[in-house]
This record gives structure tokens, sequence and C-alpha cells, in this order.
């Protein structure tokens, strides 16, 4: 699980079976609502709330890419949205937000082209912990920005590049077995520069790092040594872009 602490940083995960986002998160999907003090999915509350407050989502049409089982959704259903409507590569996990919230809108992710969602439709993207699951980013994005409308709002979160490039990894257990999520290294600076490359501009980024703050999370796994040896270093970032 992601709340195991040592498992973020450490690369000798290499025995851990990976298994790609739709099959993985089948899997998870079962446990996912249920991992209390899980480090990471705190951190994107924080990032992802912060980035929400600042823009208007009212009457506003959204599609939330990577929803998940709908972590977001109570949140963003109280600003007042016209429709919200959930994509994602794994039907266990859109079955879990349909039991959360039968009325919902969902869509399964089969590539990164949208080819089925209409053009210059949708006023805002929500795309959270999704970014590195995707291996081809620059089609994904230039998808995206093929739907959203001029003037739109787009809000990613993910886990920062840093973090996976010292071997972080999205596990899990399923019927006592480990398991990974395969994910791809896009830094930062590449994320950016295909936002703007794919006509969007960059309004806000952030980074939560591992500080003082977030001491409790390692002391309760014992691993205050994996603390002070990463303290400083960011572990989530968010962006929000607009497009032209």
């Amino acid at each position: 699980m992601l709340n195991t602490i040592k498992k973020y940083f450490f690369k000798n995960n290499s025995s851990v079976a990976e298994k790609n986002a739709e099959d993985a998160y089948d899997l998870w999907s079962e446990t996912y609502d249920s991992q209390p003090g899980n480090l990471m999915l705190d951190l994107d509350e924080i990032v992802f709330s912060e980035l929400l407050r600042k823009i208007n989502t009212e009457n506003k049409i959204i599609a939330d890419i990577g929803c998940g089982t709908g972590r977001h959704w109570k949140k963003i259903f109280d600003k007042h949205p016209k429709s919200l409507t959930g994509f994602d590569v794994s039907e266990g996990m859109l079955n879990k937000l349909k039991e959360k919230f039968p009325s919902a809108s969902v869509k399964k992710i089969d590539d990164n082209s949208f080819a089925k969602e209409p053009g210059n439709y949708y006023d805002i993207i929500f795309s959270t912990l999704t970014v590195a699951h995707i291996e081809n980013i620059r089609e994904a994005i230039f998808a995206w920005s093929r739907i959203i409308k001029n003037g739109g709002d787009i809000l990613i979160t993910d886990f920062h590049p840093t973090l996976l490039s010292y071997g972080g990894k999205r596990t899990f257990t399923s019927n006592q077995k480990k398991f990974a999520v395969v994910n791809y290294v896009h830094s930062v600076e590449d994320v950016k520069n295909i936002l703007r490359d794919a006509d969007f501009f960059v309004i806000n980024e952030m980074e939560r790092k591992i500080d003082d703050s977030l001491r409790n999370y390692y002391a309760e796994q014992n691993a205050l040594h994996i603390f002070e040896r990463f303290k400083g270093e960011p572990v989530i970032y968010g962006l929000h872009a607009q497009k032209k």
C-alpha cells in the first residue's frame, strides 16, 4: 500500500509484480477507498483542493480524467457544476464510483485520443494522480486540448517524477499478493512544455515536499530514517493551466 512509506523510495520493489493501470486498478478497486493514513492520497487532497479553490466550477461542464472511485467528487459537486463526467481505464474503479454516485456519468478510456468526445465541449478538465500512468502523455494532452473549450481550465496533480525516479512505486495488496502499477516518468517541465505546445498557458503550480508536517507518517511506519534521508524532496505536484 502507498502508506507503507518505505516503498516510496526503495528500489528493492523489483520483485513486486507490475501490472498495467487497467488491470492493476481493477484489482485495487476493492480496497482503494479503505486507505487511512495514506500519505499520497492525503497530499493529493491538499494540492487538488488548493487548486480547485481558485477556479469557478459553477454551471461548468467538467471531465475528470482518471477519476478512479470519485475521491474528489463530493467537493466538486459542492461547487455546483452543470455536469461531471468521469473517465477511467478501470471498469472496477468506475463501478465503485457508481456505487457512491449512482447517477454519475462515467466512460471507460480505451485510448489516448478521446475520439468519441466532441471537440470544444468541456469547460474544465481534472486529472489527478494519473499522468504518470500514461506512456504517451503528449498524445493525451493534445487530445484533452481538443475536447476543452478555449478559455477552459485544466488541473493536474500527480506523483512527483523525482519520487518515481528514486524507484517509488504505487503498490497495493490483493488476495495477499503485492502488485505495483506501471509508471512512466514525465518531468514537470516536460508536462508544462507539452501543455504550452497544446495551446495552454500555465497559471499556477504547486508541489509538496517532505517536511516536518509529514514526520508523523514516517514515525507511524518506524521509518524516520527515510524521513531524514529524503527530507526536502518533492513528492507530489499540481498544475493549473488554461486553454488559450
